[in-house]
C-alpha cells in the first residue's frame, strides 16, 4: 500500500497542477480582455454615474436612457459597401452617410430609408464626415489624409474633389490607422477631429466658410480610454462629446472640459439591443435628442430617449 500511494502522489499533483495552470491561464485571459476593454474603466464609470443627481442627468445627453427603436435596419443595395460615418442636417431634417469602399455620400430620412446616392469622385477612402452650415459639409479620406469641405444641395448629383478646397492632415502615429472623425463645433466655431489609433483629438478653427484657420491644434486626450476612435458628434443642445469605438463596442460622452459623463455599450441585450452592434462606425445626433449610428457593411440604428 505504502508503494502505491508514494506512486499515486505525483499524479494528484500533477492533476493539481495542471488543474492550477489552466485557471490561471483563463484568468490571465480574463484580465487580458476586460483591459482591452477597458471594463475596468467602464465599472468606475457606471459606479460615479448612480451618484449623478436628475438635475446633472437632465444637463446631459445621459447615454443610459436610451433605448433602441429601429436595431439593425439594412440600407437597401448597400450589402457590398461599407457605411464609415453619419451626420444630421438641421435644414433638410435627414441624414449623410459616407461610404467608404465604394466611395459615395447618400442621403438618408431619420427612418433609415434611402432618398439619394451621390458618387464621390477623387476620393480613396472617405472615412469622416460631418454636416457644417449654409449647405457646407467636410470630408475626412483616411487613406490621402486629407479634408476637404464641399457644398450640397437639393439637386447635387455627383462631387468631385478638384472642386473643393482641401486641407493636408499630416502624418499620424500610424498611417494606416489615421484621421477618420471629424464633426463641427459651432459654439466654439471649429471642426473637431479623431485620430483612430492611437485614439487623438484635435481642433481646427473655421468661421463655418470652406477656408480653415491656422492650423490643427492636439487636444488633451486623457479621458480616451477606448481601443480606437470611430466617430465624433456634438449634442447641439448640451455641447457635450460623443465619441464612439467600434473596437470597443461603446459610445462615450464627454463634457465641455473632456471628463467622462456617461456611456453606453453597444452589446446585445443592452439598451435593447438584440444582437451586438458589430463595427459601428458613424454617429449623429439631431436637435431634439435622438441618437443615430451606423455600422458596417450597411447597418442603420436609432435610438430614443425612454426618460
Amino acid at each position: 500500500m505504502s508503494s502505491q500511494t508514494q506512486l499515486k502522489t505525483p499524479r494528484r499533483s500533477r492533476f493539481a497542477l495542471r488543474w492550477y495552470v489552466w485557471l490561471a491561464l483563463a484568468l490571465a485571459a480574463a484580465y487580458a480582455l476586460a483591459f482591452a476593454m477597458h471594463w475596468d474603466d467602464r465599472g468606475v464609470l457606471w459606479v460615479l454615474e448612480r451618484f449623478e443627481s436628475k438635475a446633472e442627468q437632465k444637463e446631459s445627453i445621459w447615454l443610459p436612457d436610451y433605448h433602441v427603436v429601429i436595431d439593425a435596419r439594412p440600407l437597401p443595395g448597400m450589402e457590398k459597401d461599407e457605411a464609415s460615418d453619419l451626420s444630421y442636417n438641421p435644414q433638410s431634417k435627414t441624414l449623410f452617410s459616407v461610404m467608404g469602399k465604394n466611395p459615395f455620400l447618400v442621403e438618408l430620412s431619420p427612418q433609415g430609408e434611402v432618398l439619394r446616392k451621390m458618387p464621390l469622385v477623387g476620393w480613396s477612402n472617405p472615412e469622416g464626415l460631418t454636416v457644417m452650415e449654409n449647405g457646407l459639409m467636410a470630408i475626412v479620406d483616411e487613406r490621402q489624409h486629407t479634408l476637404s469641405i464641399v457644398k450640397v444641395d437639393a439637386n447635387t448629383r455627383e462631387l468631385n474633389i478638384a472642386d473643393f478646397p482641401k486641407y493636408d492632415l499630416g502624418p499620424s502615429k500610424d498611417q494606416n490607422k489615421a484621421f477618420e472623425a471629424i464633426t463641427w463645433d459651432a459654439r466654439n466655431q471649429q471642426l473637431l477631429l479623431g485620430e483612430e489609433r492611437p485614439p487623438a483629438l484635435f481642433s481646427w478653427k473655421s468661421d463655418g466658410s470652406q477656408t480653415l484657420k491656422g492650423d490643427k491644434q492636439k487636444l488633451d486626450s486623457d479621458e480616451l480610454d477606448i481601443r480606437n476612435l470611430s466617430a465624433l458628434e456634438i449634442d447641439p443642445r448640451t455641447g457635450h462629446l460623443l465619441v464612439l469605438s467600434a473596437d470597443s463596442h461603446l459610445l462615450l460622452e464627454l463634457d465641455e472640459n473632456g471628463q467622462q459623463v456617461s456611456f453606453m455599450t453597444l452589446l446585445g441585450n443592452f439598451n435593447g439591443l438584440k444582437d451586438t452592434i458589430p463595427r459601428a462606425e458613424g454617429v449623429t445626433m439631431d436637435e431634439a435628442g435622438t441618437l443615430y449610428i451606423v455600422s458596417e457593411p450597411n447597418l442603420f440604428y436609432r435610438f430614443e430617449k425612454q426618460r
